[in-house]
């Protein structure tokens, strides 16, 4: 599954699936663009790329506001001449029902979910186009499956989803193939940085274990592996595909 000289855009390179998956590519001979909002973050995660014998470049951006992403395409290509992968990985989450969620937290939900990915694979796509690369989005079970109390978030990733399958038929005449994971609950600081504090996310994760028929949860590392497979020539005549990635979740009825 060798990404030798491939480029690869990666957002939310910082933390969680992101970091994995810009590690994992870099592992494989891609040079990485590393984006995200934390430069320290991102320097840990550059020079561990670079131990490794890895080439990255930070570019710091906030994927909610459109002007960036365009700015973080335009360093990429600027910086290293084409672009053949892009993985939309940067994500938030956040509680709330039909009753309470608010407008601004709505608005908050689909800019960083899943409008930053339609502005991303709209501005890539000309890039990409050149090369027959491809895109891979990150959505979640929450995508296929409703839960309760996450109203927004499910939206959004239900959005991501039907965003990937459209854009994988406008773009399959040039060669572009378009896909997205569906993790299930997976250890990040993703619920943590929704304000979730340590002993209710312990909880949460042991819960977990009875949610997934697998009898745990995922790692970061396992999801960027299904990302690897999705980029890589081994997908070669795969598109438009939600693949799920979450020991079995999306099969389960509500408990």
């Amino acid at each position: 599954m060798s990404l030798q000289d491939k480029i690869a855009l990666i957002t939310g390179a910082s933390s969680g699936i992101g970091r994995a998956t810009a590690l994992l590519f870099a592992q494989e001979h891609a040079r990485v663009a590393l984006v995200g909002r934390k430069r320290d973050d991102l320097l840990a995660v550059k020079d561990e790329i670079a131990q490794r014998g890895g080439e990255s470049l930070i570019v710091l951006a906030d994927v909610a506001q459109p002007e960036e992403c365009r700015q973080a395409v335009e360093q990429t290509v600027a910086h290293f001449r084409r672009l053949d992968i892009l993985v939309n990985a940067a994500g938030i989450i956040g509680t709330g029902s039909i009753m309470n969620t608010t407008p601004e937290a709505w608005h908050e939900m689909m800019n960083v979910n899943l409008h930053s990915v339609f502005h991303l694979m709209q501005l890539a796509a000309p890039h990409l186009q050149k090369n027959k690369g491809n895109i891979v989005n990150v959505s979640s079970v929450t995508g296929t499956r409703s839960f309760p109390n996450v109203l927004a978030y499910c939206v959004s990733k239900a959005g991501v989803d039907q965003l990937t399958r459209c854009a994988a038929l406008d773009l399959a005449a040039s060669g572009v193939r378009v896909n997205a994971v569906n993790p299930g609950v997976v250890v990040t600081n993703l619920h943590r940085r929704s304000g979730m504090e340590e002993a209710k996310y312990a909880a949460f994760l042991e819960h977990g274990k009875t949610t997934h028929p697998m009898g745990r949860v995922g790692t970061p590392e396992e999801v960027a592996e299904a990302i690897l497979f999705l980029a890589s020539e081994r997908a070669g005549w795969i598109t438009g595909v939600t693949l799920s990635v979450d020991g079995g979740r999306q099969l389960t009825c509500a408990r």
